[in-house]
């Protein structure tokens, strides 16, 4: 059977992407490994014959570009966006490494651990792939990828447990905003008890409410921007619960009967955004109000149902309500493609372009003082790629973004390979020392790495204000680990969760591969 999958790769992959998802499904009270399993598969099937994890360098990358660079499309304008909000996390994350790496030194040490085994083990308990590449050079020998191999399961575990027991027990964030999927959204109809131009009712300004239907004289459509509203007028207003209590209460009372169930002459449907033209564009540019005479009022992204604002930006696949009068709905669905059949598929010229100018990217070596050298590697060169291309939205015709059920399909298939090749890669060498005096050692060394690491950081985290959910996201970017990102996502629906991950991704690998070089001389 050995033979067999020796001389097969692709069967070996296979198998141990299937047990991996299964295992990774299977609770250990409120814990699911999810995509990890793969990485704990592949180390078992990996022990059984070296042969078994040879020639996979070529998956391994592409699983882990795939993954970043689809992170990166997905979080980029977020990050951009958020980047002053977040620079404290930023800023305390340096702080945690540069104490992570002296705690390394000194606990080694005590351990009587060789620098090399000391390095690799600092690279594993921090699942840094390009940081154990670093140490590999500086040492000259393949003893780093043995404290590697111990340490990276043991810095996986460990620190979904921590993530585990954070978003367990949320705190309260005194400078993160509220989540766009914890807001929802409610719509009443209002009867207006004031003159008042529409610009002048509460929400509407900094976007946080709409005002969709106006009811007037026994006639109803949609209003118009500038819209003077008169006193005995019915208006639909929609917004978070308590955006719409302020606009009810400077207009007038809510009224049961409600305007949107008559679509005699006002009609609304949600559209699919298929069409490249209009994904990466504002609700503003679309000028739907001056077009169809009518109003975008609810963007549906994956989970999240989002309120639209002038500056909302439409993303392949979004369904975006919009509010018209009910003779133009379809001039409204070939605006926006409408075809569930076009969202499912992707721009593969696009999808490439982005992929090679992250690889590329990711060969650039620069040189440092001391005789160093740093490079970002193919997991850190197509996240920062996908990051700026995420925040550009489109150039010219081509349209950077990506469908989020593709998005999210290549991005499960991407972790999974990386995580299944790196365990058969790594499971040699784990198998040969986990049960030695130094593998004790490195697992303990690794243990207190991750301990410290992951503790340290929540508690700049807290500090800093940031929400659980950005605190648990900026952890798995901040260890490096994809399989944490994804087990966050399992327990959470936030946006904030991938923000936190791709400010502290990139971070955190440039960071190691500096650091763990003097770890290893």
């Amino acid at each position: 059977m050995v033979d067999v999958l020796a001389s097969v790769p692709l069967l070996t992959m296979a198998i141990v992407i299937a047990a991996g998802t299964l295992i990774g499904a299977i609770p250990f009270g409120p814990l699911r490994f999810g995509p990890a399993g793969a990485l704990f598969v592949g180390l078992a099937v990996g022990a059984l014959d070296p042969r078994l994890g040879e020639g996979l360098e070529l998956v391994q990358s592409l699983g882990l570009a795939l993954f970043v660079y689809t992170v990166g499309v997905a979080a980029g304008a977020r990050f951009f966006r958020d980047l002053r909000r977040q620079l404290p996390l930023m800023l305390g994350a340096v702080a945690v490494l540069g104490v992570v790496t002296v705690a390394t030194a000194w606990f080694g040490n005590l351990l009587g651990l060789e620098p090399a085994l000391q390095s690799g083990t600092y690279a594993g308990a921090l699942t840094s792939t390009p940081a154990l590449a670093a140490a590999s050079e500086v040492v000259g020998t393949d003893e780093p990828a043995v404290g590697y191999s111990l340490g990276y399961p043991v810095g996986v575990v460990v620190t979904i447990l921590i993530v585990s027991v954070v978003l367990s027990r949320p705190w309260a964030a005194r400078s993160d905003p509220d989540s766009a999927a914890g807001l929802g959204l409610v719509d009443i109809s209002v009867q207006v008890e004031r003159a008042t131009l529409l610009p002048d009712v509460p929400g509407i300004r900094d976007g946080s409410v709409r005002v969709s239907y106006l009811a007037r004289g026994g006639t109803m459509r949609v209003v118009t921007p500038r819209e003077l509203l008169q006193p005995g007028d019915q208006v639909v207003v929609v917004g978070p619960r308590e955006a719409v209590a302020r606009a009810r209460d400077h207009l007038g009372h809510r009224v049961v009967e409600h305007l949107a169930h008559d679509r005699r002459e006002v009609d609304y449907r949600r559209f699919v955004v298929s069409d490249q033209r209009v994904a990466g564009r504002t609700v503003g540019e679309l000028d739907i109000p001056g077009r169809f005479s009518g109003i975008v009022t609810r963007i549906r992204r994956g989970d999240l149902d989002l309120l639209a604002t002038e500056d909302s930006v439409l993303e392949l696949g979004d369904r975006v309500r919009v509010i018209v009068p009910r003779g133009r709905l379809s001039e409204v669905s070939d605006l926006f493609g409408d075809s569930e059949r076009k969202v499912s598929e992707i721009d593969a010229f696009s999808l490439g372009v982005g992929l090679a100018l992250g690889l590329a990217l990711g060969l650039l070596t620069l040189p440092l003082p001391g005789g160093l050298r740093f490079a970002l590697g193919s997991a850190a060169g197509p996240l920062v790629v996908g990051m700026v291309l995420g925040r550009l939205e489109r150039t010219g015709p081509l349209h950077w973004g990506l469908p989020l059920a593709a998005n999210l399909t290549i991005r499960q298939l991407g972790l999974l390979l990386f995580l299944g090749a790196t365990g058969l890669a790594s499971g040699q060498a784990f198998a040969a020392q986990a049960l030695s005096t130094t593998g004790a050692l490195v697992i303990l060394l690794a243990l207190g790495v991750t301990l410290v690491a992951g503790t340290l950081f929540i508690v700049v985290a807290r500090l800093a204000g940031a929400s659980t959910e950005r605190a648990a996201g900026g952890l798995a970017g901040f260890v490096g680990q994809p399989a944490i990102l994804a087990y966050a996502n399992s327990r959470v629906s936030d946006e904030r969760v991938e923000a936190g991950y791709a400010s502290l991704f990139v971070l955190g690998i440039i960071l190691k591969i500096l650091l763990v070089q003097f770890l290893a001389t």
